[in-house]
């Protein structure tokens, strides 16, 4: 009887540690290509064709549009990352700000590593044309 409780204690002791954190990542994930083709000057139609809506539109300044990312790794500090776009009296992007893009940043380097292309094909050209 003894030793069976003993291995009950350890399992149930084991399974305390086994918690699995996933990374989590919330907000707009915007791509390194869209956002280095924003130039001042553009439409705000224009913006949300290529960024796509943002996450805050504030209804006190129309002028202003945030895209916001937080990326948080199996239980750290999460990163947030900020891209504020101004735009004037007629609606034409004036200013960039923020610190989306900061290549030091971690969510950006999880990024990169998801935009990597794969020169591997998944199925290789035979192996397609002999199934039935």
């Amino acid at each position: 009887m003894r030793p069976l409780l003993y291995l009950i204690l350890a399992f149930s002791l084991a399974a305390c540690n086994l918690v699995y954190k996933q990374d989590i990542q919330q907000g707009n994930v915007l791509d390194e290509d869209d956002v280095a083709q924003l130039e001042l000057g553009m439409t705000k139609r224009q913006v949300a064709v290529l960024l796509g809506s943002p996450s805050i539109a504030s209804p006190f300044h129309a002028s202003r549009w945030d895209y916001m990312n937080t990326y948080s790794r199996r239980g750290a500090t999460p990163n947030k990352r900020v891209l504020t776009l101004i735009f004037d009296r007629v609606d034409r992007l004036e200013a960039i700000e923020g610190s989306y893009l900061d290549q030091d940043s971690v969510a950006a380097q999880a990024l990169r590593e998801l935009q990597q292309p794969s020169d591997t094909p998944i199925q290789d050209m035979e192996s397609i044309r002999q199934d039935p």
